[in-house]
């Protein structure tokens, strides 16, 4: 069992900061007024991408660029948003700076397209679900909790206007979550859900390339979910 951390996110490092999904988490939480650090293989990608955030963003904004290990070890909550594909090394990359009482927030979905297949199809997880990897993958101490799969990019990106979307939040840590639920509400429109112990994981994951088959099928750019009956 994780030691009791902080609930505040403090100082947020988006790892793939400069992907479609990670950028439009950047933009959220700096619309916010949250400390964040977009993190890259290149420092200087990173840095470039914060620098047209704040351009874009008209004003002061607590955003700097690092190299993935760079913001990773100066951030107090962790944001995995690369492809499945480069979770692993990630990880590893980053492993120093994973220290006890950090609290990693894993977006990762095992879509099949990481070894080339279908946008639509699963990949078959040994330890059950991406999230469960990077439990099993990180220091004792580290708190791993899942969120944001079925939260559209593209509506991210769009920020003048609410995501309208419920997200789905998995973890085993009560303090960690309650630190991810600040991270979700800081989000316009969208709506925190507990959806169980970090196990849960694999089926939050799955609805994520339901979801790519649904936008395929209705031609749409990014179906999201919400719940019924949650007051």
């Amino acid at each position: 069992m994780a030691a009791s951390i902080p609930s505040e996110p403090g100082t947020i490092a988006v790892l793939g900061g400069t992907g479609p999904e990670g950028s439009g988490l950047v933009r959220r939480w700096v619309r916010a007024g949250m400390h964040v650090l977009i993190g890259s293989r290149s420092a200087d990608r990173a840095s470039e991408a914060a620098r047209a955030i704040r351009e874009r963003a008209g004003g002061a904004v607590s955003l700097e660029g690092y190299s993935n290990r760079d913001a990773a070890d100066r951030a107090d909550t962790i944001v995995l948003a690369v492809p499945f594909a480069a979770q692993q090394a990630l990880i590893k990359e980053i492993e120093s700076a994973l220290q006890p009482g950090k609290v990693v927030v894993d977006i990762t979905v095992p879509l099949a397209t990481a070894v080339g297949g279908r946008p639509t199809a699963l990949l078959g997880v040994w330890q059950g679900s991406a999230a469960q990897q990077t439990a099993a993958s990180v220091p004792k101490g580290v708190v791993v909790v899942s969120a944001f799969h079925n939260v559209p990019a593209r509506h991210l990106e769009e920020i003048e206007h609410a995501v309208e979307c419920d997200v789905l939040v998995c973890g085993d840590n009560r303090e960690g979550k309650a630190r991810v639920r600040i991270l979700v509400e800081a989000i316009e429109g969208c709506r925190y859900v507990d959806a169980g112990p970090l196990a849960n994981s694999r089926i939050v994951e799955s609805v994520t390339a339901l979801l790519v088959g649904i936008n395929i099928r209705y031609k749409v750019p990014g179906a999201g979910i919400r719940l019924t009956g949650i007051e």
